[in-house]
């Protein structure tokens, strides 16, 4: 399977693929603008199923989880470039350009445009440094990241109170939190960073809430929900194992194994 996903600077991100394949679980800790080029990409997230096809737009918010499936379509290749909105390029754009949010954002967790001629310009634009014909100097790639706000605000300028608020995620439901997100094989401490708390924190209140530590409590409750899909649901291991957030198939055997005493096919 021929894959790729290539950082052509700090900021620049450019997937292709000429078979469908299956994305990294991802903490998304910036905002990022995409536009897919070709294919489609299918995200994975707490609130459900994301399609993003061909010649969409799509501005990704901060701090959220998503898994993708990355899927080729009509025989050609499967490519997505994304730009990094980072909290650094957008505090000095706020400082220069006097920007400040006026309340807080309420649209939707995703945010989706039809692409215009301003941003196919400006997607078309990046293109030179995907294949490699000219170098990008880090002055460039700053004034690029800025463009890309640019044209955001000059298309949607509500997007303002979504850009530059700057605040810390609030405390949230942990309980709820984690029973919604604990098929995300990411860190313990993305997890804490997306329930508003620090690290020592997100263990203090996990410990009150479930009675044990957060690694045995994801383990416990994947192969809890594992058992189930196999049981009442007819799944295969080899189907389910990645969605429920373990690596690889013989760690989840032999933690099944561990667990209930039996083999999955003796289920």
């Amino acid at each position: 399977m021929e894959k790729t996903s290539e950082i052509i600077f700090d900021k620049l991100v450019y997937s292709c693929a000429f078979e469908a394949y299956r994305g990294h679980e991802e903490f998304i800790p910036d905002h990022f603008l995409g536009f897919q080029i070709s294919g489609e990409t299918h995200a994975f997230h707490d609130q459900g199923k994301t399609i993003i096809r061909e010649n969409t737009v799509v501005l990704v918010r901060k701090n959220q989880l998503i898994r993708t499936i990355k899927k080729p379509l009509n025989g050609e290749k499967y490519q997505f470039i994304s730009i990094t909105l980072d909290d650094e390029t957008l505090r000095q754009y706020a400082s220069e350009q006097k920007m400040i949010m006026d309340t807080p954002f309420a649209g939707n967790q995703r945010l989706f445009f039809e692409s215009d001629d301003f941003f196919k310009s400006y997607f078309a634009s990046l293109i030179p440094y995907i294949n490699k014909t000219k170098e990008i100097p880090p002055r460039l790639a700053v004034l690029k990241v800025k463009e890309a706000i640019e044209l955001l605000l000059q298309a949607h300028p509500e997007l303002k109170n979504l850009l530059f608020d700057f605040s810390e995620p609030h405390k949230i439901d942990l309980k709820e939190f984690m029973n919604k997100n604990f098929m995300f094989n990411v860190s313990v401490e993305a997890f804490a960073r997306l329930t508003g708390r620090s690290l020592s924190g997100f263990k203090r209140d996990f410990s009150k809430i479930f009675n044990m530590t957060p690694k045995q409590w994801l383990k416990e409750k994947r192969l809890n929900e594992a058992y189930y899909l196999i049981k009442n649901k007819n799944k295969k291991p080899s189907d389910i194992y990645l969605d429920l957030g373990f690596e690889n198939l013989s760690h989840f055997y032999s933690s099944f194994k561990k667990k209930y005493g039996i083999t999955t096919t003796a289920l």
